[in-house]
Formats: structure tokens, C-alpha cells, sequence
């Protein structure tokens, strides 16, 4: 009933998972940052979660930390589980798992991973994961697990449909206000849920993103950039620099985080041309 990766790459860890299943993302993750990334589903058995990751912080490898967690299962035969530990990754699916059902786990010398799918189309959703993550390379992790799980869903994804997805990606001083959260998006209940996440990750980015591709307020750019702020209300009282005024207006619009001294972010100046007059 369920697609979905969980991968480490440098110092990011993350999750993102696609099903025909209310709120996947409320079951199916879990990531700690240079401990684990886990995914359960397919009757998915929440505890796996606990259990592998006190595994896991314990020194154990992902494969035997796996290969415990399942033997102690009665029902694991039902189930499918995906881990990244520090030390490799492992993937599991039931002998009883419903069809189609497989996952694929491997490592390299900077990242791991493990994909993992049920009630799927068949064995190349799986194959165009992987093909995918390995186009992707050197991406972000964010960005590097939404185009596994489009890939997947493009592929043909749950055999059943599309309901709910989830991307959850975090890494050390990371996210807003360096909380450590690069994107805790979920897609609870949508008829295109992978491309409604990938619309909430855009925002997530431009939002939540730091300054880049800043240009400096000169010339013809910082007349305009003053007419743009005063057409949306924030040119600020006579005599406000305009820097001033524009980080009043970032802050007004949640953009305060692609705040540069150095000038403005190419984004912010794209968000600032669309702005309704005031």
C-alpha cells in the first residue's frame, strides 16, 4: 500500500514515503540525524521504530539491527520495513507481503539507502527509485528524496492510487532557525498527493531557504525595488532606508530568512514583483 526511501547523504538523514493510505506520514517515519532513518509500513508496526533506533544508537549495524527487529515479530511475514543506520542500510519485506512487493538497500561512501514499496505496479517503481537516486547525486537530500518518490509515482507507484505522502528530511543546524528541520512536509489526503508535496516543498524552500543568488541594490534595481515596496505599502516613514524598508517587508511576508545585508535574494525580488498593490 506504500512506496518510500529512507537514506542518509553527508550529514542529512530523511524519509519520504507515497500511499494510497489516510496521513502516511503520521506512520511510516522516523529520522534522527547520524542515528537512523527508518520507514514501517504494509500493517506497519509503529514499535519497529523504538525498537530500531535504540538498536541503532546502541552501535548496532542496520542489517543485523533489522534481521532482530523482525525475529522478534509474529506478524513480520505481513509487514515491510526500510532502515539507515550509520553503519549501512537494510530493507525487509513479508513473505506474505501483499503483491507486488520488494526493496532494494545499498550504500556508498557518502550516503545509504533503502526503498521499499507494496501494492505496487510492479518491480519497476522500485528500479525507477533507485535509477533516480542515483541521477540525483550530489542534490540535497530534500531535493534528492522528492525525485525518488516522483519517480516512483510516475512509474506507476501504489497500484491502487495516490492519497497521502510525506517528506521528512533533517540535518545539524539546518531549517529555520537552525532547528535542525530541512522539510516536515505531509500531504494528508489529496487525489495527486506527490505533486501536492512537491508544491509544499517549493514553498518550504523559498521560505525556509537562506539568501542565494543576492544582488546588490544598485542603480535601476534599487529604483525599482523602492517603487515595488512603496506600490505594496512598506516604503516605510520619510527617510527609512530602503534596506530597512525591505526587511520590514520580509519579515511582514515570512521571507526573513533569505535576508541579505548584501543586497536581495533573486527569489525574494521574483515573490516582491508579484506583490498586489497595497
Amino acid at each position: 500500500m506504500t512506496f518510500s526511501i529512507a537514506a542518509r547523504d553527508g550529514d542529512a538523514w530523511g524519509v519520504a514515503v507515497a500511499s494510497k493510505f489516510l496521513a502516511v506520514g503520521s506512520v511510516v517515519p522516523r529520522v534522527v540525524p547520524g542515528v537512523a532513518a527508518i520507514a514501517t509500513q504494509a500493517m506497519a508496526r509503529v514499535a519497529y521504530l523504538d525498537e530500531l533506533e535504540a538498536a541503532l544508537a546502541a552501535g548496532a549495524d542496520a542489517r543485523s539491527a533489522l534481521a532482530d527487529a523482525t525475529a522478534a515479530d509474529a506478524g513480520r511475514e505481513d509487514r515491510q520495513v526500510g532502515v539507515v543506520g550509520a553503519s549501512g542500510s537494510a530493507t525487509f519485506t513479508g513473505s506474505t507481503c501483499l503483491h507486488w512487493a520488494g526493496g532494494v538497500s545499498s550504500s556508498d561512501a557518502t550516503s545509504a539507502w533503502a526503498i521499499q514499496g507494496n501494492i505496487l505496479t510492479g518491480p519497476e517503481v522500485v528500479e525507477a527509485m533507485e535509477s533516480a537516486w542515483h541521477v540525483q547525486a550530489g542534490a540535497p537530500l530534500d531535493v534528492r528524496l522528492l525525485a525518488v518518490l516522483l519517480a516512483g509515482d510516475a512509474a506507476g507507484g501504489d497500484a491502487r492510487g495516490r492519497q497521502s505522502a510525506a517528506l521528512l528530511v533533517r540535518a545539524p543546524g539546518a531549517g529555520y532557525d537552525a532547528g535542525g528541520v530541512v522539510a516536515d512536509l505531509r500531504v494528508d489526503d489529496h487525489p495527486d498527493a506527490p505533486l501536492e508535496l512537491s508544491r509544499l516543498h517549493g514553498l518550504s524552500t523559498l521560505y525556509f531557504g537562506t539568501a542565494e543568488d543576492v544582488l546588490p541594490l544598485e542603480g535601476a534595481l534599487r529604483e525599482e525595488v523602492a517603487g515595488l515596496l512603496a506600490a505594496a505599502g512598506q516604503a516605510g516613514p520619510p527617510g527609512t532606508a530602503l534596506e530597512a524598508a525591505l526587511e520590514a517587508w520580509m519579515g511582514e511576508v515570512n521571507l526573513e530568512n533569505r535576508h541579505s545585508s548584501d543586497g536581495i535574494d533573486t527569489r525574494v525580488l521574483a515573490v516582491l514583483r508579484e506583490q498586489p498593490p497595497a
